[in-house]
């Protein structure tokens, strides 16, 4: 929240500019409180949302840290880096193929200079006064390579007993971009995993997210490219579940239930491993030799975009 390439800043979800005085934004507050307020027919998600922007902005000590640290560094946003001084991490990992993220992020590298202009000397690609003026659709990509990236961080953390393959090739119809973010294989079950970030709160109707951003139909899609694969490499996938950035969604962990007859959760990033590890309600367990002869089938057949 308040950190992604799509997100609002604290301002724009007080609505007011950030040259507002102190009463102007003590008045913005107290009305997007009164508009958002789950008691009032708001939305909950927007509501803490509107708090979170108080804590930030709320006091002139806040205040002067959030305009002094506004957007993220171009570091935060250019990809996975090497500490200085790297040590070895002794802790067992996920088994992990392909690169989380690097089909976004190339498109995303693409798109930027070419929406730049020939000829125009681009230092940084990922300055953040760029990336907030280039369009919606460009920030997007860059968003869900992040997110993509977040989500493997996650997933390496629990251990030697999962394996993960990521930016999955689902493809139909030959497009290019059809895939599935990753394939996260454990005790809990098989799943496909969507990493998004709609740059603020969503709800949801009928198995489907819905939000002023979210367009198309994600958890659908997301399930017709799950066939594609179990058709592909002879699986039976256990369910499906979209990870979201911590605070876009009221509850943590929100079952949707079958969506095309596959059982689907939406997971706050930071509830991901809980889920991974108990799985989603009404998913099959898989253990013994069938998750080997899964794994098997999987690195045979899976291809990376």
């Amino acid at each position: 929240m308040f950190d992604s390439p799509v997100s609002a800043s604290a301002y724009e979800v007080l609505g007011v500019g950030a040259e507002a005085d102190d009463e102007a934004l003590r008045r913005a507050y107290r009305l997007r409180l009164r508009q958002s307020h789950p008691d009032a027919g708001g939305d909950a998600a927007v509501f803490i949302q509107v708090q979170r922007a108080w804590e930030l902005i709320g006091t002139p000590e806040a205040r002067a840290a959030y305009d002094r640290g506004r957007g993220s560094s171009s570091a935060e946003w250019a990809g996975p880096q090497a500490p200085a001084s790297p040590r070895p991490d002794t802790r067992p990992r996920a088994r992990s193929y392909g690169q989380p993220g690097g089909w976004r992020r190339e498109r995303y590298l693409t798109l930027i200079r070419e929406w730049v202009g020939r000829g125009v000397d681009l230092a940084d690609p990922y300055d953040p006064q760029l990336v907030r003026s280039a369009p919606h659709d460009l920030r997007r990509l860059l968003a869900d390579a992040l997110a993509e990236e977040a989500t493997a961080r996650v997933v390496a953390d629990l251990g030697m007993g999962y394996t993960v393959w990521h930016d999955v090739a689902a493809s139909r119809d030959g497009v290019p971009d059809d895939k599935i973010d990753h394939v996260v294989l454990g005790p809990s079950g098989l799943y496909a995993v969507l990493s998004e970030d709609f740059g603020g709160p969503v709800g949801f109707r009928r198995g489907e997210i819905v939000g002023p951003h979210v367009v198309g139909a994600p958890v659908t899609d997301l399930v017709s490219r799950l066939r594609v694969i179990a058709r592909s490499a002879g699986v039976r996938f256990s369910g499906a579940i979209v990870v979201l950035p911590d605070g876009d969604t009221l509850d943590a962990i929100t079952q949707l239930g079958k969506v095309r007859g596959t059982p689907v959760a939406v997971a706050a990033r930071s509830a991901l491993s809980t889920v991974l590890r108990q799985g989603v309600a009404g998913a099959r367990e898989i253990g013994g030799t069938e998750l080997f002869d899964i794994r098997t089938r999987l690195q045979q057949r899976v291809r990376h975009v």
